[in-house]
C-alpha cells in the first residue's frame, strides 16, 4: 500500500533576530490511506511546525531548508503558492487548535463553511452549496442545522465551534486531515464526542488523519500508529500497542511515567521529566534528550544516535539500542534483545 503522504528528512527553520531556530531537523515518517497517526511530544518538539510545513502555512520568517513532502507522489515542498491553494482545504485540510481565533467573528458559520466549498467547486450554485453545508452540520451533530447556519461563532460553545471546524475541514472530503490538538481546552465529555466523530468520519470517508497532541490518553483511544518527536527529531515510531506495551526510548518512557493511572498507589508521586527542552537556536550535537536522560552516556552528548529498527514498524533513535553501546546498566538494550529471542 502506497502512503498517502511521505515526509523525508524534513528540515524547517525560522530566521530570527537571535539566529536560526532549527524547529524541525530531519523528520521522516509516512501516513497510509485510512490511517490515524499521532504526533506526540512536549511543546516545542516540532509537532505543529511539521504539520504547518505540509500545508506550507508557515510564517514569513520560516524556511523549508531540506527534505521532501510527498503527497500522492508529488513533492509539496516544491509547490508554488498558487498550487498550494488548490491543495489546502481540497485534498488536505486542517483543524486548528483554537476554533475561536480560526473562525471569522463577523461572518455566520454557515457562510464560512460554504466559502470553503465554493472555493474548490465554483460550478456549484448557492442552493446546492447550502444543502451540503446543512448535511455537514448534521453529520458532525450540530443541532438545528438550518438555524445554526446563520449563527455567529460567539453564539457557539467551544465544542460546537470545534464541530464547525471539523465540518469545514471535511467540506471537500480531503484525503488527509491534520488535527492540531483539536481537543485542547475542551472538557472530557466534549473531547470524547470529538474523538468519536473523527473515528466515524475516518470510517465513512476513508480519510487519513495526522493527530497532533501531547495527551497520550487521547493517543491510546484514537491512533493506529505513533510518532514521538523531541528536539525537532523523531525519537520513536511504532504502533500504538508497541508504544504503550514496549516503549524503547527513554523519552517515551518518561512521557508514559508522567501519566496518572487509576491503578497506581495514590501515595506515590508522578514522575515528571526533569530539565527543559533544548535551545533550538543552538541544538546539541548529540541526542537532544541526553541532558534529561537517566541512561545517558558520554557518546549520547557527542553524536546524534542512529535510528535502530527494533521490529517491523518499530524504530527508535537511541544509542542504548545500538550494537556499539556498552551493555552494563543498560536495561533498554537488554529488554530489546530478549524481545528478539
Amino acid at each position: 500500500m502506497e502512503p498517502i503522504v511521505k515526509i523525508e528528512n524534513l528540515k524547517t527553520s525560522f530566521m530570527t533576530s537571535n539566529g536560526e531556530v532549527q524547529a524541525v531537523r530531519g523528520v521522516s515518517f509516512c501516513v497510509n490511506p485510512g490511517e490515524i497517526v499521532g504526533l506526540v511530544g512536549e511543546s516545542g518538539s516540532g509537532k505543529s511546525v511539521t504539520s504547518m510545513s505540509i500545508l506550507k502555512l508557515l510564517a514569513d520568517t520560516a524556511r523549508i531548508k531540506e527534505g521532501k513532502i510527498l503527497f500522492e507522489g508529488e513533492n509539496l515542498a516544491a509547490y508554488s503558492k498558487a498550487q498550494m491553494r488548490k491543495i489546502r482545504g481540497g485534498k488536505i485540510s486542517m483543524i486548528f487548535q483554537d476554533p475561536m481565533s480560526s473562525l471569522n467573528p463577523l461572518i455566520p458559520v454557515g457562510k464560512q463553511v460554504a466559502e470553503m466549498i465554493r472555493t474548490h467547486h465554483p460550478e456549484k450554485d448557492k442552493a446546492e452549496v447550502k444543502r451540503e453545508v446543512l448535511d455537514l452540520f448534521a453529520r458532525v451533530r450540530i443541532p438545528e442545522p438550518e438555524k445554526r447556519y446563520h449563527s455567529f461563532p460567539h453564539e457557539f460553545s467551544g465544542g460546537m465551534r470545534q464541530r464547525v471546524m471539523i465540518a469545514m475541514a471535511l467540506a471537500n472530503r480531503p484525503k488527509l486531515l491534520i488535527a492540531d490538538e483539536p481537543t485542547t481546552a475542551l472538557d472530557v465529555t466534549i473531547q470524547d464526542q470529538i474523538l468519536k466523530q473523527l473515528r466515524e468520519l475516518r470510517k465513512e470517508y476513508g480519510t487519513s488523519i495526522i493527530f497532533i497532541t501531547h495527551d497520550l490518553g487521547v493517543v491510546a483511544e484514537l491512533c493506529d500508529r505513533v510518532v514521538v518527536l523531541y528536539g525537532g527529531l523523531v525519537m520513536e515510531e511504532a504502533s500504538v500497542f508497541d508504544i504503550f506495551d514496549h516503549p524503547k526510548h527513554p523519552y517515551t518512557l518518561g512521557l508514559l511515567a508522567s501519566i496518572p493511572s487509576l491503578e497506581q498507589d495514590r501515595s506515590r508521586r508522578l514522575k515528571p521529566i526533569p530539565g527543559s527542552p533544548p535551545d533550538m537556536t543552538r541544538p546539541p550535537a548529540g541526542c537532544p534528550f541526553a541532558p534529561r536522560c537517566p541512561y545517558a552516556r558520554v557518546i549520547c552528548g557527542q553524536e546524534l544516535p542512529p535510528v535502530t529498527e527494533i521490529s517491523e514498524g518499530h524504530k527508535s533513535r537511541c544509542w542504548l539500542l545500538d550494537a556499539e553501546a556498552p551493555l552494563e546498566n543498560n536495561p533498554l538494550k537488554e529488554e530489546g534483545e530478549k524481545s528478539h529471542e
